[in-house]
């Protein structure tokens, strides 16, 4: 399977970046980018604990960038495994000029005039 290129809208931009801007998170998408995972061998190939794994597969997850399927191993228990969803994001001033005119987020930045 190819790398599927994105082309978000503005608050899926937003989404992208910010699951985007986390080192961790990186380290997590570099490791995956080896093959799935299951969640403790990640949190040991990354130096974090499993519930800080967990929370950063959830960002990750909700950004579109991993999937995650539930197993059944040999012992009887299940085994939860990440993989990375194959993508390929092309930022260019005019497709960020097309992103921002979708944003439904307010900015809040703007001083008061």
């Amino acid at each position: 399977m190819g790398n599927e290129e994105l082309r978000p809208n503005g608050d899926e931009l937003v989404r992208l970046m910010a699951a985007l801007a986390s080192p961790q998170r990186l380290r997590i998408l570099a490791e995956l980018a080896g093959g799935r995972r299951y969640v403790t061998e990640l949190a040991r190939q990354v130096g974090l604990s499993r519930p800080l794994v967990h929370a950063h597969l959830g960002k990750l997850t909700a950004a579109g960038l991993v999937t995650s399927h539930m197993e059944l191993a040999e012992e009887g228990h299940a085994i939860r495994y990440v993989e990375a969803t194959p993508f390929a994001l092309v930022l260019t001033p005019e497709s960020i000029a097309a992103a921002v005119r979708t944003l439904t987020v307010p900015d809040n930045s703007k001083e008061p005039s």
